[in-house]
């Protein structure tokens, strides 16, 4: 049963902007070192780690919808807890880590990224057992 679903799109320009700053610790405060590291080995970095942002915001919009009518579990999440990776396929998936995986249970989640011109977009499914 479809619990919850996220959508975010992200300005690269923007987002490259940010990551560019010398003095941001945004990276590091965002980012898993893997995804960081996947980061690397691609030939747009600031592309590469805005549609994961978008993954990691449409996760939060996911998990804010299964919760319909409930507050919030935390405060403040620390994104690196929602970590984007590929699968032996080479398709994203999403993993959950510390708080975030103590909280949220095991929702099936369902994750497709895109890139567009001047923008990156996710989707994030949040699929539990009826």
């Amino acid at each position: 049963m479809i619990a919850g679903i996220g959508l975010d799109i992200v300005d690269v320009a923007g987002f490259s902007a940010q990551i560019a700053d010398a003095a941001s610790a945004f990276v590091h405060a965002a980012f898993s070192e893997g995804e960081r590291q996947a980061a690397l080995c691609h030939g747009d970095r600031a592309r590469h780690l805005a549609a994961r942002w978008a993954a990691k915001e449409a996760f939060i919009k996911a998990w804010a919808t299964s919760r319909s009518g409930q507050p919030p579990h935390l405060a403040a999440v620390d994104l690196r807890d929602i970590e984007v990776v590929q699968d032996p396929f080479g398709r994203p998936t999403l993993i959950l880590h510390g708080d975030v995986a103590r909280l949220c249970g095991r929702p099936r989640l369902h994750l497709s990224l895109s890139h567009d011109g001047a923008v990156a977009a996710a989707v994030v499914v949040w699929e539990v057992e009826p």
